[in-house]
């Protein structure tokens, strides 16, 4: 039986275009024409914001970005040339395809040429005629792009429905009988033009649009509908809450008729029942053409849903007049836990039984949160704060549940119990967490076994605690082969309960590829906390896990097939060859910087209140699962309330922990002279030299673009220049886990979680202001560097500090000799894990290169030969390089 054919797009990860996605999401902010703040990031080459545009749009739910540079001031040419590398190094930006956008060919093709995946060329038409047309869809295909074919001939755009079908329908069947071009491969966009504008004729313009939607979709069942959304509500521009209510009620009916893809802004699209009745009756009016004076009856009420600045939400206490059930209810959606001891003593007194209280009004409360959550109305911050309001109400309650459960052995009831872990090697929790309040919210008992979990004690408190499902998380690389690890043992063990896959180096495909086929129980990977919930209930409902198992398994074959046939992508080179059009400054006319202080410093205590001016904060934010960049985040419409409300519990918890000393930043920074020895560089210490191994980029590039290695940085052994590198090794999490345990035994878990980011900020704080000091003091080679924290955060400064286990040197146990080096457990009060994760986890280390070109780049692929060549550099067999440099090679081991 033929499998179905469906739409096959990609960046770092597959997007199939399957019938239960029902709409794909295509980010517009990356695009000159429609946003005024992009145009303005290109204009001014501030690339590095423009970037964060994209990345925002990911987060926001962007399953495509259209990335469009047509601007009369703009090398379009050069800027989405530009612009698509810098994504394509921004793993979690490049994993999403890209819609490449423009009205000339050439600026298509340039981009075309910078795609990693399978993307959509915007757009191809008949304008020009049918030559030029299938000349340009010949081009797509020979891309292996997917192509968005305008309802534009000859004549010009169409504006009714039956000429939109006519062109559509004539574009088709060129496409698919002089080209054999893929059905499932052609996008039609039938030209979604402006409504409500005052001109008569343009009223029914949505309605030609969805009726030739469901047309086009009836008679090419194979192929999708797509369009620019915003055009829609061009008119009422200045009035978002408007705007967005018309893009709401089109889309509504656009999708029911089959309108699946759309150009949309994914972090602005109001729930079409969250619109106010009034609004939406008149919109609807408007975009379904029902009436002949829609458009002035809009009008008519526009100005009162006009976004009003300025105003102030004031706090009252009126909800305590509620009866008791209500008040829990109030308190657990809200967060408040002022009142809550008290309000479910006084609903245990009302109860036949202490477990009445839980499984009655705190569990309908928290359905309240989770469905809040679920829906996208309510954010990761509010939900944790929820949790900790009903940990402390089933704290008062446990002692007269146990004096109930020893009198009638009733134990109650919960939708399961889950073990979760973080996994051997690794000490990073936060995510885990996260996860697990947002499952306790939802009535699922949690075992929390913590972090550097061996594999047995795992499956050892899933037996003894009876488990419905394992949950492990991980955040270093060398934590994916210890969950493929666990799954083996669990196979082994005879387990038959699910297991949950997360973190944030986890993925789809890696679970798929590496875990997945070493246990024959459910395997899932979860993308983070919201869908955490929907995952759990699935895999335990007895109607439901079937059909859930049944997609997840056909997502895992077909992840599979694709990589046994997948193509070579951008072809390897041979190292030989790589190394041959490696980076090469003028060594000659260049004389290294010598340190001013070289040696080692070390730094006991340092001050925490200097740090803090240091923080960079959009992280902290998206560590709660809050897209955007900070400070525009707290001015955000979507979520900049509680983005502001998480700020101002951060800040003053930080005075807290600043004026009561909770954390202690220890430091060592250390600078000794080096050579390059082809791919390595040779150190040089008092007790003799250490080799520092690093790789080496095997792209097929230009001559232009040389194949990287952080050893190009370094002058040669032979150059007779005497280079220097250094490193550094901080940390700002010492003494936290004395706060967490009394944050924790206080049912806190958000307080708890709150101090772990802002120890992590804390430390990246710490490793920027080391930076800083090195280059204008202790190395000195930039001694008047005068730059804002926002400068910095951009690293418009002289000078890099790669990490070890991150993209430029992705071999973690590199960090052996970093803190070898520096003495570290000493010096620093830091250690290094089994699988090479710093203790304390608010810890950063790294290397410091000088060199004026230094620059990050992405390893990313490496062969079999390099792999070898490394191995025998390292003393390693062939195997163990395999291991740790799994996420990089390029082939299947064996």
């Amino acid at each position: 039986m033929a499998s179905p054919r469906y739409t096959r797009l990609s960046g770092l990860e597959p997007l199939v275009l399957t019938p239960d996605l029902l709409f794909v999401n295509v980010g517009e902010r990356t695009n000159v024409t429609g946003s005024a703040q992009f145009r303005k990031l290109i204009k001014e080459e501030r690339y590095h914001d423009a970037v964060e545009v994209a990345r925002q749009q990911v987060a926001n739910g962007a399953q495509i970005i259209d990335v469009n540079m047509d601007e009369g001031l703009i090398d379009s040419e050069a800027a989405m040339t530009r612009f698509l590398n810098l994504i394509a190094a921004e793993p979690d930006i490049a994993r999403v395809p890209v819609m490449v956008d423009s009205s000339k060919w050439t600026v298509i093709e340039a981009g075309l040429r910078c795609l990693q995946g399978k993307g959509i060329v915007n757009s191809i038409s008949m304008k020009e005629g049918e030559a030029a047309f299938l000349e340009q869809a010949r081009k797509v295909q020979q891309y292996g792009a997917a192509a968005v074919v305008m309802a534009f001939d000859e004549v010009g755009q169409a504006d009714t429905c039956a000429r939109k079908v006519e062109i559509c329908s004539r574009a088709y069947a060129l496409l698919t009988e002089k080209l054999d071009f893929a059905p499932e491969d052609i996008i039609f966009d039938p030209n979604i033009f402006a409504i409500a504008t005052g001109i008569e004729e343009h009223n029914n313009y949505a309605v030609d649009f969805i009726e030739a939607t469901r047309e086009l979709r009836k008679r090419f069942p194979l192929s999708h509908v797509s369009g620019g959304v915003s055009n829609v509500s061009f008119s009422f521009r200045g009035n978002n809450t408007v705007r967005e209510a018309i893009h709401s009620v089109f889309l509504y009916h656009a999708i029911q008729a089959g309108m699946d893809m759309g150009i949309v802004n994914a972090g602005a699209l109001m729930i079409y029942d969250d619109i106010p009745p009034e609004l939406r009756e008149r919109v609807e009016d408007v975009v379904l053409n029902r009436r002949p004076d829609a458009t002035e009856r809009l009008l008519e009420i526009a100005e009162r849903f006009k976004a009003k600045k300025g105003e102030v939400v004031v706090e009252t206490l009126a909800w305590r007049e509620k009866p008791v059930q209500e008040r829990l209810a109030h308190a657990l959606v809200h967060g408040i836990d002022q009142f809550v001891v008290e309000d479910t003593e006084e609903a245990r007194q009302l109860s036949s039984r202490p477990l009445d209280v839980i499984e009655g009004p705190l569990m309908d409360g928290m359905n309240v949160v989770g469905d809040l959550f679920g829906a996208g109305k309510m954010f990761l911050p509010q939900v944790v704060k929820s949790a900790r309001v009903m940990k402390k109400a089933v704290a008062h309650l446990i002692p007269y549940i146990e004096e109930e459960k020893r009198r009638t052995g009733d134990a109650g009831r919960n939708n399961g119990t889950i073990v979760m872990a973080t996994v051997k090697g690794d000490v990073h929790d936060i995510g885990k967490n996260i996860v697990g309040v947002v499952l306790r919210c939802n009535n699922f008992e949690v075992i929390d076994l913590g972090v550097m979990v061996p594999a047995q004690t795992i499956l050892d408190a899933a037996r003894e605690h009876k488990a419905d499902i394992i949950g492990l998380s991980g955040l270093i690389t060398p934590s994916l082969e210890e969950m493929s690890q666990v799954a083996r043992e669990m196979q082994r063990q005879d387990f038959r309960i699910p297991l949950l896959i997360g973190g944030a180096t986890t993925s789809r495909a890696h679970t798929a590829l590496k875990i997945d086929p070493h246990y024959a129980a459910p395997t899932v990977w979860v993308k983070d906390a919201s869908r955490a919930v929907g995952v759990a209930q699935s895999l335990l409902s007895k109607e439901l896990v079937d059909a859930f198992m049944a997609k997840v398994r056909a997502d895992y074959d077909d992840v599979r097939e694709r990589h046994r046939n997948r193509g070579t992508g951008k072809p390897l080179v041979p190292l030989d060859t790589a190394r041959a059009q490696r980076f090469q400054p003028d060594w000659a006319s260049y004389d290294p910087p010598a340190p001013a202080q070289p040696g080692l410093h070390v730094f006991d205590d340092y001050d925490l209140a200097e740090l803090r001016q240091y923080i960079d904060w959009s992280p902290f934010f998206n560590a709660w699962e809050l897209a955007g960049r900070y400070p525009a985040i707290l001015t955000d419409e979507i979520v900049g309330t509680q983005a502001s409300e998480l700020f101002t519990d951060a800040q003053a918890m930080l005075d807290q922990v600043i004026a009561e000393k909770w954390l202690t930043a220890r430091g060592v920074v250390g600078f000794w002279p080096a050579a390059s020895v082809g791919d390595d560089i040779e150190v040089t210490t008092p007790d003799g030299t250490v080799r520092l191994h690093h790789l080496r980029q095997q792209v097929d590039k230009p001559v232009e673009r040389p194949d990287f290695c952080l050893s190009d940085f370094v002058a040669p052994k032979d150059s007779g220049k005497a280079d220097w590198v250094g490193g550094f090794a901080i940390t700002a999490g010492i003494g936290i886990d004395e706060h967490v345990a009394h944050f924790e035994a206080a049912h806190d878990d958000y307080s708890a979680i709150l101090l772990k980011a802002l120890a992590d900020r804390l430390a990246e704080a710490f490793a920027e202001r080391m930076h800083e000091r090195v280059r204008r003091e202790f190395w000195g080679y930039a001694p008047d560097e005068s730059l804002d924290n926002e400068a910095l955060v951009a690293e418009r400064y002289r000078g890099i500090r790669p990490a070890p286990g991150y993209p430029a040197c992705p071999d973690h146990t590199e960090k052996a000799s970093l803190f070898a080096l520096l003495d570290a457990p000493a010096n620093a009060g830091m250690r290094l894990t089994e699988g090479f994760a710093m203790t304390p986890a608010a810890a950063v280390s790294g290397w410091y290169f000088a060199h004026p070109d230094s620059q990050y780049f992405v390893v990313g692929r490496i062969n079999r030969g390099q792999v070898e060549d490394y191995a025998h550099r390292k003393g390693w067999t062939r195997e163990e390089a395999e291991r740790w440099l799994a996420p990089n090679l390029d082939y299947d081991p064996e």
